[in-house]
């Protein structure tokens, strides 16, 4: 078995193939080997998703309850306010959550809205949590901005690979989300960017979609592994218990191989994966995860359910610079 542990940019699809066919067991001592070399293996970054402005996307992506060209059910709804968003965050930092990941269903973001998003930044910098942010492509102006606002993370997936891509969204290109990739990074913010498992494509896809992210000059910081929601009224509503979650477990081992300083985080569709198949995510390299009620608009494990996941596998809440911080400060208040 080959033994894989310091970065590389110049992964092969063939290289990232073998290690994802390897026997299950082999592959397993890999990934935990390389995890346990970058990070405590008993640790999990904790993050909260809230959908700041939802519905009335102009975008076809065929996974998405959001978009205004399918017939969901999902209403639109007018941008949060600030104080809205504030006090979903003190309850995502007090159930645990050291990140919050804030959502609008935009194409990009329109000029009206955008001072009120970087004031939403503002205020959840302030509690000591990281923020992240995800609000569709980006122009040079919006980026400098969010990164003087104070942005830890953008969050923009690939999804797929780019020969699968036009197969799942047509009204924004590949490389449209590449560009808006690099602009974030070239300002100094930190990059999420992860895919979904599970929407008709071929291992050959997510070899190829690993690849991508594998062979940037950085690798992005977080990367969410995905598996789909079918959700009634999408053009992949059909694809409901399609994937089988070992394939679904040698993506994430795999991209913990390829990228092992990057967490790799558990993101939509833990509602279909039962503890043990979890167990196994984590064994594997996965270290972060999304929790709450709700990611946007689809169904999470509830808080108290990760909790008791946590207590039965040992794990403890990775606590970041920023939270550590925030404690510490506290402390010397009180």
């Amino acid at each position: 078995m080959q033994q894989v542990d310091s970065l590389r940019h110049d992964w092969s699809v063939a290289e990232i193939r073998a290690i994802m066919a390897q026997p299950f067991h082999d592959l397993m001592f890999q990934a935990h080997g390389i995890h346990r070399k970058y990070f405590n293996p008993s640790e999990v970054q904790v993050s909260t998703l809230v959908n700041i402005k939802s519905g009335g996307c102009a975008e076809d992506c065929a996974y998405c309850s959001q978009s205004a060209r399918y017939d969901t059910g999902l209403e639109k709804q007018k941008m949060l306010a600030v104080q809205e968003v504030l006090d979903k965050a003190m309850q995502a930092k007090a159930q645990g959550a050291t990140r919050l990941c804030m959502g609008a269903a935009w194409r990009n973001p329109n000029k009206k809205d955008f001072p009120v998003v970087l004031e939403m930044v503002k205020v959840v910098r302030d509690l000591g949590m990281e923020t992240c942010m995800t609000l569709g492509m980006l122009d040079d102006e919006q980026v400098q901005q969010l990164k003087e606002a104070g942005l830890d993370y953008y969050n923009h997936n690939l999804d797929t690979s780019e020969a699968y891509y036009p197969q799942v969204i047509t009204t924004r290109s590949f490389q449209d989300r590449l560009d808006t990739i690099d602009k974030v990074r070239d300002a100094g913010i930190n990059v999420c960017s992860g895919g979904i498992i599970g929407m008709g494509e071929a291992q050959q896809d997510r070899a190829e979609l690993l690849k991508t992210f594998a062979n940037m000059s950085h690798h992005p910081d977080s990367v969410p592994i995905n598996l789909l929601v079918p959700i009634d009224g999408t053009p992949l509503a059909e694809m409901r218990d399609k994937t089988d979650p070992f394939d679904f477990i040698r993506v994430i081992a795999t991209a913990r191989i390829l990228m092992p300083k990057s967490y790799v985080r558990l993101s939509a569709g833990r509602m279909s994966l039962n503890e043990q198949a979890q167990a196994w995510c984590f064994f594997a390299g996965a270290n972060s995860i999304f929790y709450g009620d709700k990611l946007l608009t689809t169904d999470n494990p509830e808080a108290d359910h990760d909790h008791q996941l946590f207590k039965k596998l040992g794990i403890n809440v990775h606590l970041t610079a920023k939270a550590e911080m925030a404690v510490s400060t506290a402390a010397v208040s009180a």
